[in-house]
């Protein structure tokens, strides 16, 4: 079986007060797929610029293809302005439009998306309609569709994210997400059973996975309730965490492994990357098991 894992969607640069890095959700999720060994491609747009051409060099390097990558020559590659004042709660203001913005359809993202293991995709990628559009022909297409809800204000809007969620299997959400979302509903906050359950059933999803920041992780799948703890360690930004967390998740279950180990490489990988700066420092499944070992019991 085709092990590939589709990530749809922004690729930017995040631009900090130390410089600008390689960003993007799906971007981030890709590049430490790769990294942990998960064949992957990515489906995105980068302007024919000059930080198009280096988006483009910066995967390349890495390992990655760009054949599904597009080229614009009507928009410029994506920029996001990053402040990171507060280094666990890192705030952004996203530049609209650019060439992520206009994703379009073609047959042969179709049979990428046909043919793999499972689709990657968030809300901000849908805040437009050419990209939302070409996300919508290819969703039904996918075997295993993974949301990766990240609400970024204003680029969503709530018909769009219950649509997605109604398309999904997996859905990965923090927190905050999590108490909007149930909040549309009258639900309360908490990720415990009753709403994990209740939001599984709701939109017909096989697993949510609440992200908790420092606190860990929590996962809902097949009626029971996974808690990981988070590991203590030294952040030098959370840029990037949630992303290696998902790749870490997916990579994981995408093996087979138990509900419980997942979420616990998952949580250790988030933790590895916010001990650097930047989105995507090279991480290895090596590297995750031998800080995993180095835990406390």
């Amino acid at each position: 079986m085709n092990k590939t894992v589709v990530c749809f969607g922004e690729t930017l640069w995040d631009v900090l007060p130390t410089g600008r890095q390689p960003g993007g959700a799906p971007f981030n999720v890709a590049v430490q797929l790769h990294q942990l060994s998960q064949p992957v491609q990515l489906i995105s747009r980068v302007g024919s610029d000059d930080l198009g051409r280096e988006l483009l060099a910066f995967l390349a390097a890495r390992g990655l293809s760009t054949a599904y990558v597009q080229r614009s020559h009507t928009h410029l590659t994506g920029v996001v302005k990053a402040n990171v004042d507060n280094r666990n709660e890192v705030t952004y203001k996203i530049v609209q439009p650019v060439a992520w913005d206009y994703i379009q359809f073609e047959d042969a993202l179709h049979q990428l998306v046909a043919g793999a293991a499972g689709l990657v995709f968030g809300s901000l990628a849908a805040r437009t309609e050419t990209t939302r559009a070409t996300l919508h022909r290819l969703l039904p297409a996918a075997r295993f569709k993974v949301f990766d809800v990240n609400l970024r204000p204003p680029h969503y809007t709530r018909e769009e994210v219950e649509y997605l969620l109604g398309q999904s299997n997996l859905v990965k959400v923090n927190e905050h997400e999590l108490a909007e979302i149930l909040g549309w509903y009258g639900r309360g906050p908490a990720p415990d059973e009753a709403s994990l359950a209740w939001l599984a059933q709701h939109f017909h999803l096989q697993a949510v996975c609440v992200t908790l920041g420092a606190e860990g992780a929590v996962l809902w799948h097949e009626g029971q309730r996974y808690r990981s703890p988070g590991l203590v360690v030294a952040v030098q930004d959370t840029i990037g965490s949630g992303d290696a967390f998902l790749a870490a998740l997916l990579t994981s279950w995408l093996a087979g492994e138990a509900p419980a180990q997942c979420l616990r490489f998952a949580c250790a990988a988030g933790a590895l990357v916010a001990t650097y700066q930047g989105a995507t420092p090279v991480l290895t499944r090596a590297q995750v098991a031998k800080f995993m070992a180095e835990q406390p019991a």
